[in-house]
Order: structure tokens, then sequence, then C-alpha cells
């Protein structure tokens, strides 16, 4: 069996070291931005003597940022190196992955965007790691904040169920032992 492996083809052999670091990557920072959330919403309103609130939510920003860019390298790697379909026993196992996959990439980059437009709209600015100011795309505007607010927040939830079923694909998956799990751990070069 090792020896096979060691001959496989890359589209074989499963997905690029990149890809799976991408991958695990997005994973971690989008479970940490969920948590981090809600703990930062009942976080008291800044004021002269709370400032504290600022840096959750600078970091919250960044992360999700950052997830644009990992999310368009994650695409490249992909497109780039595509690794074979898994055996998969029936094509609407087949659809349905590909549009959890679909689904997925489309939501994180709509919450990472209407966050983004939801703080333009805030009046509090956005820097990168703390080192890039990044441009205001309106002006301070209550009614568009509450907007983009609100898409984010239906998003989120999306994006949240989307997850769900993508979880319970991989835990079908493992118990199933049929190698499709496997290939996101097993990090060919």
């Amino acid at each position: 069996m090792e020896h096979e492996e060691r001959n496989a083809t890359p589209q074989e052999a499963g997905y690029s070291r990149t890809a799976v670091v991408i991958h695990w990557l997005l994973a971690v920072s989008i479970f940490f931005l969920f948590a981090s959330s809600w703990w930062m919403l009942a976080l008291p309103l800044p004021s002269s003597e709370f400032r504290f609130r600022e840096f959750p939510f600078q970091l919250h920003k960044n992360i999700g940022i950052t997830l644009v860019f990992l999310l368009g390298l994650l695409l490249f790697v992909r497109l780039k190196r595509r690794p074979a379909p898994p055996a998969l026993e029936s094509s609407w196992m087949r659809r349905l992955a590909t549009i959890d996959h679909i689904a997925l990439y489309v939501l994180i980059l709509a919450v990472c965007v209407s966050g983004y437009l939801s703080s333009s709209y805030s009046g509090w600015g956005t820097t990168l790691w703390w080192t890039i100011d990044l441009p205001y795309w309106g002006r301070e505007d209550e009614d568009l904040n509450i907007f983009y607010s609100d898409i984010h927040l239906w998003t989120c939830w999306a994006l949240l169920a989307v997850l769900s079923v993508h979880i319970a694909g991989a835990v079908y998956h493992a118990f199933r032992n049929d190698g499709v799990v496997r290939r996101m751990f097993r990090l060919s070069r």
C-alpha cells in the first residue's frame, strides 16, 4: 500500500499540502470568528473608559479580511492541481459535495464582504493587522451599517448551516472509512 501511494498520481494522492493547510486555517479561523463574535457583542459599547472593545473587533475584522485572501489562494491552488474526485457510491453524493463546497466558498466571501461593508458604514475604521488603514467605502451611515450587519448576520447563520452539513458529511465518511476524510489529512507534495 505504501508503495502504491508513493507512485500515485497527484490526483490520486489527495489534496496538496498547501490546500490542506489552507483548509484547516480557514476552519480554525471560522470557528474562532463564530465563538469570538458572541463574546464581542456582549462587551460594553466603547467610551472614554471602555476602549478595550476595539482590539477584539479589529482582530475579528483582520481575520475576516485575511480569510478572503486565503479563500482566493485556496481556489487558485484547487484549480491549479485538482485531485481526482473521491469514489463516492452515488451521483447525488457527488452533487451534494460540489454544492456544499460552492456554497461554503460563496458564503465565506459574503460573510467577509458584508462584515467589512458594515464596518465601513459604522464610522469605525479598519486597520489591517495594525499596519494599513483600509479605506472607508462610504460615510458613517447607520441605516447602511444596519443593512450590511443584517446581511452579515444572516450569511453567518447560512454559513453555520452549510458548515454543519459539511462536518456531518465528514463524520459520515469517517465512520464509513472510505478514504474521503483521509484525503484532507494526507499531506502530499
